[in-house]
């Protein structure tokens, strides 16, 4: 169906690979267009509950293709054509991402620099390997940051630091990710995909539509005052209590067994 990404699916959980691994996994034109389609199908996807994102061979995602996305634009921009894809994808890719109802986790094995390091933070949560590396190098290229990293980057580390990783390009380590709070957990490479498939399988046996209405209630929270997001708790879970997965976990609390729900 792909040819830059692998789609797989496993009971509850759907994994997006992206496979370009010779080019360590850079974005082109074509993967930005199959991300963007794929994002749209793990939503509409009734039996998805998770969604894991990780990069084929050694590296999660280099970013941006250089050859194809930016000396290309650079060629056709002195000859005044002026469509970009790749300034499409930073916008519709990262909404796209963004819209997706159920939890999104990278599983970060490698260096994940420029795109594929902006990727991420559009993600819900981060598990990456020791051996994973992360640079924002825009400033190297003569851009800015893009992907909506100038929205989530600063909520995630704060101001501070988000300007230091964007001011100076430099790399960072797994260890220092983990410390500022840019990845969840870091694990040894060889316990990564456990670790990562751990959690995607812990929130998929939980109730999918608390999941995803929390997932969109604490989202709200970055910008909603206490008075309208208290509102917003309350409508969510006026919702909930009419749903049968509601009735199976008090049935199932109160009976002191595992709820088996069924997103309904």
């Amino acid at each position: 169906m792909y040819e830059t990404i692998i789609l797989e699916k496993k009971e509850n959980i759907a994994t997006i690979t992206l496979n370009r691994s010779e080019k360590r996994n850079a974005i082109n034109e074509k993967m930005a267009e199959e991300l963007i389609d794929v994002f749209g199908v793990v939503d509409r996807d009734d039996d998805v509950r998770v969604v894991v994102i990780r990069g084929a061979g050694s590296a999660f995602c280099a970013g941006a293709d250089i050859q194809e996305s930016f000396l290309k634009k650079v060629e056709e921009r002195k000859k005044g054509i002026v469509g970009n894809v790749t300034l499409e994808f930073s916008e519709r890719g990262c909404l796209e991402l963004a819209k997706v109802r159920k939890p999104v986790i990278a599983s970060i094995n490698g260096p994940a620099a420029g795109g594929g390091c902006t990727l991420t933070l559009v993600c819900d949560i981060r598990i990456a390997s020791e051996k994973a590396r992360f640079s924002l190098p825009f400033a190297r290229l003569g851009i800015a940051p893009e992907l909506g990293s100038t929205y989530f980057l600063p909520r995630l580390i704060g101001i501070g630091k988000a300007c230091e990783l964007v001011f100076t390009a430099r790399m960072i380590d797994a260890k220092e990710a983990k410390e500022i709070g840019l990845v969840n957990q870091v694990v040894p490479a060889n316990e990564l995909t456990k670790a990562t498939y751990e959690m995607a399988n812990n929130i998929a046996k939980l109730a999918p539509l608390s999941i995803q209405l929390s997932k969109r209630a604490l989202y709200r929270g970055l910008n909603n005052d206490l008075a309208t997001q208290s509102q917003y708790e309350v409508l969510t879970n006026i919702h909930l209590l009419g749903t049968e997965d509601y009735e199976e976990g008090a049935k199932a609390f109160s009976e002191k067994r595992e709820p088996v729900f069924k997103g309904k």
